[in-house]
This record gives structure tokens, sequence and C-alpha cells, in this order.
């Protein structure tokens, strides 16, 4: 991961700035790897949302907080790459459908669309239910992992 101190002309800096990061604070643009090792850990009953992820990282980093923008490039990359595992019978047990965006709404960009995702969550038991155009989990907080 790379360390950097957060300028305006970041193209993740409105999200970084709504977690609390100012311009000169230490930020980290993540690496695959540590996103994918948060989202292998995220287990059955419990959901992660991007935020989470995010802040996860940045306290692992000391810094005040982690780039969103490649956070969820990579979140995706890890979801389209456990899909394609399994269509060729392996499995790299990422459980991608428990990751949320950071309202607790449902990511129409995973493999099958929020569709799939729907479906995924409510078989572990979680309550989706619709919102206007989007799918979100009912009280997703109440299911937040540690």
């Amino acid at each position: 991961p790379k360390i950097l101190k957060l300028e305006k002309r970041f193209p993740c800096y409105n999200a970084v700035h709504k977690m609390g990061a100012e311009v000169g604070d230490e930020v980290v643009l993540v690496n695959p790897s540590e996103v994918v090792e948060i989202m292998k850990k995220v287990p059955k009953g419990r959901l992660i949302t991007i935020v989470e992820i995010c802040k996860k990282i940045a306290r692992k980093h000391k810094v005040k907080a982690c780039c969103s923008l490649t956070t969820g490039i990579f979140i995706m990359t890890a979801a389209n790459a456990a899909e394609e595992a399994a269509k060729e019978g392996k499995s790299l047990n990422i459980p991608y459908w428990r990751t949320l965006k950071a309202d607790g709404s449902l990511n129409e960009k995973y493999p099958g669309g929020a569709e799939a995702q729907k479906e995924k969550l409510e078989n572990e038991g979680f309550p989706v239910m619709k919102r206007g155009k989007r799918y979100v989990v009912q009280n997703y907080q109440d299911f937040l992992a540690n």
C-alpha cells in the first residue's frame, strides 16, 4: 500500500472527506490482498460495508482514511474472480455478497447484479427489501462484523 497526503484533486476526495479526512491528512491507497483478506473474514450471518473495510485498513496503517475508490475496484475484482473460479469448479473462499455499499444497499455491479446478491443474502437469512430502484438489507448495521 501507499500512504499519501490527501489533496482536493484526488478522485476519492469527497468520499474520504466524508470519513473525516482533511486536506493534508495521510490516507492509504490499499492493495487488493488487504481488501480480500478482510472480505474473507466476514462469517456467515455477518456483513461488512466498503466504509467498514476502509476504516479497518486505515486503522491498520495508522492513517485517517483509505481511498474508497480503489477499495471499491478491488471489491469488484474479488467478486468477479470468485465467480470465475466457481465456474471452473474452484473456490476462492471470498463471500463477496456479504460486502455491501456504504448505505447497506446491494451492488448491481456484482456478478449477476443486485438480484443475484439478493438471492445469496436471503439464502443466508438476511432481510432484503426494495427501496426505490435499489435493494437494501434491512437494519444492516445490526449485522456488521467486528
